[in-house]
């Protein structure tokens, strides 16, 4: 693999801390490729060198059959699991369904989460440095899409020495990258678990999507994407794009039952253009963390990817995109307050799968989380999760490591 592509990786082991220490220290870790020869793109364009910031969990087995990569969603990175040093405050953003004992068990299984290329969390993107111009790319960056995002992990996973994945799992746009996967090179997993997601997006979704980019070029501090090293970014106009993200990702019962009508460190209406509703402050909150650790730029990056992901191009059909797939394993899940991506995008999907005699299950959970209920629903989607991979596990006979 050495000589195919440009590498530079550091060590695929995990810190045990010792004695009193109650979670593992993970060690986050880089893959470059494309410094030879640049990888190009859906767009026709070109991109090297190319680095994906990526995480993994348990180990290998002997001959390299449990390996499960996990897609993350919009705003997500490779950290899914553990923790960066002792004293962090919060761990991984899927550590309640990773690690010993858990539905993703690492005493089990070995798994891999990379940030996908576009975003900011140390895989290649528009803050990386531009080696032609020694500046941020910004908007010179070319468009990234889904399946450049999984092409890149798929050469990570060639890195990494696995053939075949036993499982790729995702929620949200991570379950876009499960069926990219599924699709486009379904020789190299045997199972897929797409969370809470679509094969395309519908126009209300582009919509939702083009609101929040015109919030952040409405910032004047956006500059045509050109505010790095300005000493200002366009906060405020990503802050406005995550509350009306944040929305959608919430349900009305969920919002109801969370907030209802509660005003927030005060009594009475105000009769002012003030933040007066718990709810207010909530999302005003939500966004304004936001902007403290996501880029403007990547948020427009790969919110485009989601909205030009389309498995039924170029043939119109969902079941022609996955008439190589019927050997995979699906287990596919919606959640029946989920708005923004509504079970029926689930239930469509299905039906191209048994079209082409795939093994696909399908759940549509009772919940009242809306769309974030993949993630806050961790005793259901334990006991789901867990119980798929052990069934997948004894099928293919896959040894503990």
């Amino acid at each position: 693999m050495e000589d195919l592509f440009s590498i530079r990786h550091s060590s695929l082991e995990i810190y045990h801390p010792p004695m009193a220490a109650t979670h593992d220290i993970v060690i986050p870790q880089t893959f470059t490729f494309g410094e030879g020869e640049p990888f190009v793109l859906e767009s026709g364009a070109t991109l090297g060198p190319v680095t994906l910031a990526y995480e993994t969990y348990g180990r290998l087995n002997a001959d390299r059959s449990n390996a499960i990569l996990i897609a993350h969603a919009l705003s997500g990175s490779a950290h899914a699991a553990g923790y960066h040093a002792a004293d962090d405050a919060r761990p991984g953003w899927w550590d309640e369904c990773i690690g010993p004992g858990k539905a993703f068990d690492t005493d089990r299984y070995f798994i891999i989460c990379s940030n996908v290329l576009g975003s900011c969390y140390g895989s290649s993107g528009p803050g990386s440095i531009n080696p032609a111009t020694g500046r941020q790319y910004g908007l010179g960056f070319p468009v990234v899409t889904i399946g450049d995002m999984v092409r890149a992990q798929v050469r990570l996973v060639d890195y990494l020495g696995i053939d075949r994945l036993l499982c790729v799992a995702g929620g949200s746009m991570g379950g876009m990258q499960v069926l990219e996967w599924a699709a486009r090179h379904p020789h190299r997993l045997r199972a897929a678990i797409p969370l809470a997601t679509t094969a395309r997006h519908s126009p209300m979704l582009i919509a939702l999507s083009e609101v929040g980019r015109q919030a952040i070029y409405a910032d004047p501090a956006w500059n045509e994407g050109n505010y790095y090293g300005n000493g200002k970014k366009p906060d405020a106009g990503l802050a406005l794009a995550r509350m009306v993200g944040h929305i959608t990702y919430l349900s009305d019962e969920s919002m109801q039952q969370k907030f209802g009508r509660r005003l927030q460190a005060r009594e009475q209406y105000g009769y002012e253009f003030q933040t007066e509703f718990a709810v207010e402050s909530y999302l005003k909150y939500n966004g304004n963390n936001f902007t403290r650790r996501f880029d403007a730029n990547s948020y427009l990056y790969v919110t485009k990817a989601m909205d030009y992901f389309d498995l039924s191009q170029p043939t119109g059909s969902f079941a022609a995109a996955f008439a190589g797939s019927a050997a995979i394993k699906f287990l596919v899940v919606s959640f029946t307050s989920d708005w923004l991506y509504p079970s029926y995008h689930s239930k469509e999907l299905v039906r191209a799968l048994h079209a082409v005699g795939a093994d696909a299950t399908y759940l549509d959970i009772e919940s009242t989380w809306g769309h974030d209920a993949f993630l806050l629903e961790v005793d259901t989607m334990t006991r789901l999760l867990e119980s798929f991979l052990d069934r997948l596990a004894d099928e293919e006979s896959v040894a503990i490591p």
